[in-house]
C-alpha cells in the first residue's frame, strides 16, 4: 500500500476536504474550511516527499513533474474515494494538494439545488456556465446536474476534464468521459472532436482559453447543450470575461453569439455553515429577452438590475442568497459579509432586517468550533500551549576605544529548493 494512503484514509475519517503536503513541514488538512495539522505527523524531508508523491503518480505525470515542476492527475483508492492531485515545486522542495472527490456523485436533492438550476438540465441546446473561485464546489454542482440528466433523459453525454473527477455510470444516458493529456491532447482538440461524436450534451471542465470558448459557443449554437466552468465571481463578470477573451474587432460578433446561445449562469461561493461544515450560496442568471439585449448592446452593467426584477424566473443575486442563509441561521453575518462581492449592498440589507455584524463574535465562534473540541477529532487541532519565553541574550560589550570594528555576522542562508535540485543531480 502506498505510504500516502494512510493519510487519505485519515482524511476521509475526519471529513477533511483537502490534504496539503509541503516539504519540511507537517501535512495539513482543510476541515470545514480551516487548515489544521495532521495529528501524529511530523515534518517530511524533501527527498522523502518526492518518493511519497511519485509513488502514486502515473508514469506520464512523473515525467511531466520532473521536467516542468508541476502536474495534475486523479488518484483513486477503490471503495474509499477519488482524489484530484496537483504536484508542484516550491522553495522548500516537492509539494502537493489533494482534493477529495466522493466515490458517489452527490445528487441534486442532496445539494438542495433550486428548481431553476434543474431547469437548465432540461434544455436542448445553449450554453450554461457554472462559475466561482477555486474550491467553491463547481465540479460538485456540475456532477449533480449531469447525474440529474443521466437519470431523467436519454442522451449522449461527453465530458472533457482535467483530470476526470466524478465518475459517472451509464443509467439512461451513454456517458463518455475524456481526460486531457491522457485521452486527448487539449480541451479545444477534444471539443472539436466531440462535434463528430454525435453528442447531445458536452461538459467542458474548464473554458481556459479563447479557442476553447469559441468552439464551446459554436457547439452551443449548432444545437447542442454545453456546460462549462469559469473562475469568475458574479454572473455579470462571467459575461464580461467571455467577451473580453476576444480581440476588440470581434467582440461585437461575440456579443451577438453569446446573447443567442447563453442560457444561464450559476455563480457560487462556499460559506462556513453554523455550527460547522460548508454550504454554497448561489447567484443565478437566467438569460431572458432583457438580459440578451443587455449582452448584445454591451450593457452588461445593467444585468444585476435585470436580475433583481427577474425573481419569478428564478434569478437571484449573491447578496439575496447570503441574506436568506443569515436569516435562517445557517451562516454567520460576519461570514456572509466576508464572502459578499457588493459589501455595501449587503450591509444595507442587514440594516433593513435589523441584522448586526459582530466580527469579534464570529472569531470567537470559529475558535469554539475548532475541530479538537469535537470527540474523535485530531488533538493537534487544539489550541497550542503557550510557548516558553526565549532565553535572554547577553548584552553586547561596548567597543574598545581605538579597536577595529567587529565584522558583521555572516548569514548562513541557502535556498532549500536549490539544495534539493543539487542533490537530484
Amino acid at each position: 500500500m502506498p505510504h500516502i494512503d494512510a493519510l487519505f484514509r485519515k482524511m476521509i475519517e475526519v471529513g477533511a476536504s483537502d490534504l496539503h503536503m509541503t516539504s519540511e513541514c507537517v501535512p495539513m488538512f482543510r476541515l470545514h474550511g480551516e487548515m489544521i495539522p495532521v495529528d501524529g505527523q511530523g515534518p517530511i524531508p524533501a527527498e522523502q516527499m518526492e518518493q511519497i508523491l511519485l509513488e502514486i503518480a502515473p508514469d506520464l505525470n512523473q515525467k511531466q513533474f520532473l521536467e516542468e515542476w508541476d502536474s495534475d492527475f486523479a488518484y483513486e483508492i477503490e471503495g474509499l474515494a477519488r482524489f484530484r492531485a496537483n504536484l508542484f515545486m516550491d522553495r522548500k522542495g516537492p509539494g502537493a494538494v489533494f482534493r477529495q472527490i466522493p466515490s458517489n456523485v452527490l445528487t441534486a436533492e442532496q445539494l438542495n439545488l433550486p428548481k431553476v438550476v434543474l431547469d437548465f438540465c432540461q434544455l436542448s441546446k445553449g450554453l450554461v456556465v457554472v462559475t466561482g473561485p477555486t474550491g467553491s464546489g463547481k465540479s460538485t454542482t456540475l456532477a449533480a446536474m449531469i447525474d440529474h440528466i443521466n437519470k431523467s433523459r436519454r442522451e449522449h453525454i461527453i465530458t472533457i476534464e482535467d483530470p476526470i473527477e466524478f465518475v459517472h455510470q451509464d443509467q439512461r444516458c451513454r456517458i463518455n468521459q475524456r481526460e486531457v493529456h491522457r485521452h486527448t491532447g487539449s480541451f479545444k482538440r477534444a471539443l472539436r472532436a466531440a462535434l463528430r461524436e454525435d453528442p447531445d450534451i458536452v461538459l467542458v471542465g474548464e473554458m481556459r482559453d479563447l479557442e476553447t470558448i469559441e468552439i464551446a459557443l459554436e457547439t452551443a449554437e449548432t444545437g447542442h447543450l454545453v456546460f462549462g466552468t469559469l473562475h469568475t465571481n458574479t454572473a455579470a463578470s462571467t459575461v464580461d470575461r467571455i467577451i473580453d477573451q476576444f480581440p476588440a474587432d470581434r467582440q461585437s460578433q461575440i456579443r451577438t453569439m453569446l446573447a443567442s446561445s447563453l442560457k444561464g449562469v450559476v455563480a457560487q461561493t462556499l460559506c462556513k455553515r453554523v455550527p460547522r461544515g460548508r454550504m454554497a450560496a448561489l447567484e443565478i442568471l437566467v438569460v431572458n429577452t432583457a438580459v440578451a439585449a443587455n449582452i448584445r448592446e454591451g450593457k452588461t452593467h445593467q444585468i444585476p438590475s435585470a436580475m433583481q426584477i427577474g425573481g419569478k424566473l428564478g434569478m437571484k443575486l449573491l447578496n439575496d442568497s447570503l441574506l436568506e442563509y443569515v436569516k435562517a441561521g445557517l451562516v454567520d453575518p460576519a461570514e456572509a459579509y466576508l464572502k459578499a462581492i457588493n459589501k455595501e449592498d449587503l450591509i444595507t440589507k442587514f440594516n433593513e432586517n435589523s441584522i448586526k455584524v459582530d466580527f469579534n463574535a464570529h472569531a470567537d465562534e470559529q475558535a469554539k468550533a475548532a475541530p479538537a473540541t469535537k470527540p474523535g477529532m485530531p488533538a493537534s487541532s487544539a489550541p497550542a500551549a503557550p510557548k516558553a519565553p526565549l532565553p535572554q541574550q547577553p548584552a553586547a560589550r561596548p567597543p574598545t576605544p581605538g579597536a577595529a570594528p567587529a565584522p558583521a555576522p555572516q548569514k548562513n542562508y541557502s535556498d532549500p529548493f536549490e539544495q534539493f535540485k543539487k542533490k537530484q543531480h
